[in-house]
């Protein structure tokens, strides 16, 4: 009986203790957590004209390359017209000097290429010099 007294009464006190601390949450967003996001304000690319950036450095190996030159003076992608294909498509590439299309973006048995890879900027993206926005240690696999 004596221990379980102890026991109820230690719970007691720092169930009283424990409010007696409480401060109400804070948003790290702020007072008005409903408001919409402020834009991010834009980033210039790494490089301007294609060709005149080195290729950056992939972290591990099935990792889409980044776009190492601007894209905003390119045409919208269509069904019918993506302007990436001029210097990256099989035709071109070795006189542009680009690197070409990997083997994955290409239907086997008519080697064109395939249509769900058409928009290329689904998964590559511009490279911008921008800060980290969080404390990154990652290391990739790739050697």
């Amino acid at each position: 009986m004596k221990k379980t007294v102890t026991i109820l009464l230690a719970s007691l006190l720092a169930a009283i203790v424990g409010c007696a601390s409480y401060e109400p949450l804070a948003s790290m967003r702020g007072a008005d957590v409903t408001a919409a996001d402020p834009a991010p304000e834009a980033k210039a690319y790494v490089g301007k004209r294609p060709g005149t950036q080195p290729v950056v450095a992939r972290t591990f190996s099935t990792q889409p390359p980044v776009i190492p030159h601007a894209v905003d003076n390119f045409d919208e992608v269509t069904l019918t017209e993506n302007q990436c294909l001029d210097c990256h498509g099989p035709a071109n590439y070795e006189k542009k000097n680009a690197p070409k299309l990997g083997d994955s973006h290409f239907v086997v048995a008519t080697k064109a290429v395939d249509a769900s890879r058409h928009n290329c900027t689904q998964c590559h993206v511009p490279q911008v010099d921008a800060p980290a926005l969080v404390e990154n240690k990652f290391v990739g696999n790739i050697k």
